[in-house]
């Protein structure tokens, strides 16, 4: 019989709410985890935190909470400790880490990297669950989409947990409300000027009104689900294949090849662009004895004795 108390929290017979998220981490500890290992998970105090790390204890898995306080509204020091001492109700471990965000790439990336360098840095070599779900699936794929690469959130990868990716957000929100557990609202989850609750508040109602698709969550998450798995796959062909002859690379196809070479442009140390990678694609597919391609950083790439090289050198027009 599973246990009918997490730490001082009376847990009702059958919730049918958190059924389906219990169910969900059932699976994914059967895939990739093991019963009773140790595990971290981020707790931000919202609904689908919560409801992941309670789902967690039920299924035996020993949690201890990372809750990280960006210190970025008013008031953020007592939201975390809230969220800790939650934790501690629920019957596990739990700490607060306090990061220094900065600016580079927009306030929302930056959080996020601070964020997820201080609960890898908490996890400490342990599987680090966090709570997005199918809602969160469905969102990051318009968001990628309107970058122009369409993307989706794998189950599992590096150590990084993601068991809620086939629950809805109602369900966590359903679920807290049955264990009587009152989650944070984050104020900024109401804000549509970030373009997330832009995306969740009126683009996909509107997708919905306008298609006459129901749900358009559903569909939209079930392309990032085969988006982030054909998104593995190449990267395994590309880590598989990795080479800086020309004629190897010609035999590859595109996906695979710019796979490649964005990973030589990153290990020397710029950032991948669109156009860096259409300007690599022609010294490869297009070869008209053209000079080397800047891609920033200082950094060129070179065609030269039928291979690829990047080096620093000056003067040479940016790609970008």
């Amino acid at each position: 019989m599973p246990p009918r108390r997490l730490g001082r929290v009376d847990i009702p017979r059958d919730p049918p709410r958190f059924l389906p998220v219990r169910t969900a981490l059932r699976a994914h500890t059967a895939r990739w985890l093991s019963p009773g290992q140790p595990v971290a998970v981020g707790l931000s105090g919202g609904a689908d935190s919560t409801a992941l790390l309670a789902a967690a204890l039920m299924e035996g898995l020993r949690a201890h909470a990372v809750v990280v306080d960006h210190g970025l509204q008013p008031g953020s020091g007592e939201v975390a400790a809230r969220a800790a001492a939650l934790a501690l109700d629920l019957g596990a471990s739990a700490e607060i880490r306090r990061v220094r965000v900065g600016r580079a790439g927009g306030m929302e990336a930056a959080a996020r990297e601070a964020r997820y360098r201080a609960l890898r840095q908490a996890a400490r070599g342990r599987p680090l669950l966090v709570g997005h779900t199918r809602d969160d699936q469905a969102e990051t794929y318009l968001l990628a989409a309107l970058r122009g690469n369409p993307a989706g959130m794998l189950p599992a990868s590096g150590g990084l947990h993601r068991p809620l990716l086939g629950v809805r957000r109602a369900d966590t929100e359903g679920a807290c409300r049955e264990l009587g557990l009152e989650p944070w609202r984050d104020p900024q989850n109401e804000d549509s000027a970030f373009r997330r609750v832009a995306v969740r508040a009126a683009v996909i109602p509107t997708l919905s009104e306008v298609t006459g698709v129901g749900d358009p969550v559903s569909p939209l998450a079930q392309a990032a689900d085969r988006a982030a798995l054909d998104a593995e796959a190449l990267d395994q062909w590309a880590r598989r294949a990795a080479t800086d002859s020309v004629a190897d690379l010609a035999r590859l196809p595109q996906a695979v090849r710019g796979r490649i070479v964005g990973t030589m442009i990153l290990r020397a140390g710029a950032r991948v662009t669109r156009a860096a990678l259409d300007a690599v694609e022609a010294l490869v597919m297009d070869w008209r004895g053209q000079g080397p391609v800047a891609v920033g950083a200082g950094l060129v790439v070179a065609r030269a004795d039928g291979k690829l090289t990047v080096t620093r050198e000056k003067g040479v027009r940016d790609a970008r």
